[in-house]
């Protein structure tokens, strides 16, 4: 999947999402915990408990990866079925593994999708979870246009993403870590400098907060509302079918 990202000169490069994630799959689990110094956890772990007040039944995480908010939510959730789409078949052989390791295959499906595609019927889901992925979408109206279809009305749509810091003093340390830090230390890891820039550079053009709760009541939604994690750097956005 090729997805646009503008630059800082406002010139757009075209950026091949399944190929970037292929190439990052194996160090991808190690650097998320590491970057983050394992404060991600927590925020998945939030995400799931917030899901869980709607007792879901039946679950989508979109853009799985390697499935650790699934398994985060199949934790959670003891009651519920739990399927994860991703476009890397890398990040989901990794995904498998580790659903297996734990024994979750019974409660865990992982499935190679498209965001703009679900192969999903109408009206048929209770829940939906997007963990760090939505700002990757092809194309995010169609993405939340899929979710609205595919949820049954009063269906919960959950996102979790980073965001920027408001308070000032957080804010300049987040950005210098943001952009400094995660694109040397994450290259270096990984093999693979342009993944971290990515990441920097679709953060920051990720339309978050108020902006990003009035994309989704404009896809349809009710009830839009978000969470701020962490003093910001996360963010946590609930929305239900009307």
């Amino acid at each position: 999947m090729i997805s646009t990202l503008k630059s800082g000169k406002e010139t757009c490069v075209e950026v091949d999402i399944k190929g970037m994630f292929d190439g990052i799959a194996c160090k991808y689990d190690l650097l998320n915990h590491l970057l983050s110094f394992g404060i991600d956890r927590y925020w998945r772990r939030r995400a799931s408990k917030i899901v869980k007040s709607y007792n879901p039944k039946e679950l989508l995480d979109i853009a799985t990866g390697t499935a650790d908010l699934a398994i985060e939510t199949a934790r959670v959730l003891k009651n519920s079925q739990i399927t994860g789409v991703d476009i890397s078949s890398s990040m989901l052989k990794i995904g498998r593994q580790k659903v297996d390791n734990l024994n979750l295959s019974h409660k865990i499906k992982l499935l190679l999708a498209c965001a703009e595609a679900l192969p999903f019927s109408d009206n048929s889901i209770d829940a939906v979870t997007i963990g760090f992925g939505i700002r990757n979408f092809k194309n995010i109206s169609a993405g939340l246009a899929e979710c609205h279809r595919i949820l049954k009305k009063g269906g919960v749509l959950c996102v979790l993403e980073f965001s920027e810091p408001q308070h000032a003093l957080i804010k300049n340390s987040y950005n210098f870590y943001f952009s400094k830090i995660i694109p040397r230390v994450g290259g270096r890891i990984s093999q693979n400098n342009f993944a971290y820039n990515y990441l920097r550079d679709s953060v920051a053009e990720f339309p978050s907060g108020l902006d990003f709760v009035k994309i989704l009541m404009q896809a349809g939604f009710k009830d839009a509302q978000f969470e701020p994690l962490s003093f910001g750097i996360a963010t946590v956005y609930t929305a239900l079918k009307k």
